[in-house]
């Protein structure tokens, strides 16, 4: 099988996604005028997203390639990750603040999560392959 490299414009795109989402993400949470422990439960969601989706991208291609997951792994992955944005829609829908900038949050959130799925993917697809073809 002939393996061809992520492009460096989809590589580069990636990080600026990535960079992107989560840097106006918390440049908004920190200008904010929200309580300590609201921004707290804001930074904890994106970061615990962040995570989860990096860990599902991980197990989804794990099993493509043929490397084992247990599906318990696998199925709290995909709960983490649901979780995580069920988590900020409804802190969202409770909060005090503009639609504008619950719709700020929203989108930085997911150009985040995406980044971070995207970059990881690259990631994997740019690793030398020790599994015999």
């Amino acid at each position: 099988m002939n393996k061809q490299k992520t492009s460096t414009a989809f590589v580069a795109a990636s990080w600026v996604a990535l960079g992107t989402g989560i840097i106006g993400y918390l440049a908004g949470l920190f200008g904010s005028e929200m309580l300590l422990n609201e921004k707290g439960y804001y930074f904890t969601v994106l970061m615990f997203g962040l995570l989860a989706v990096v860990s599902l991208q991980k197990s989804v291609r794990d099993r493509l390639d043929g490397y084992p997951v247990t599906d318990i792994y696998y199925n709290i992955c995909w709960f983490a990750t649901i979780l995580s944005i069920a988590l900020l829609i409804i802190g969202l829908w409770n909060a005090t603040l503009l639609p504008s900038e619950k719709g700020f949050y929203a989108f930085a959130f997911l150009l985040g999560i995406f980044g971070a799925i995207a970059v990881q993917k690259n990631t994997r697809d740019n690793l030398p392959t020790n599994k015999s073809e």
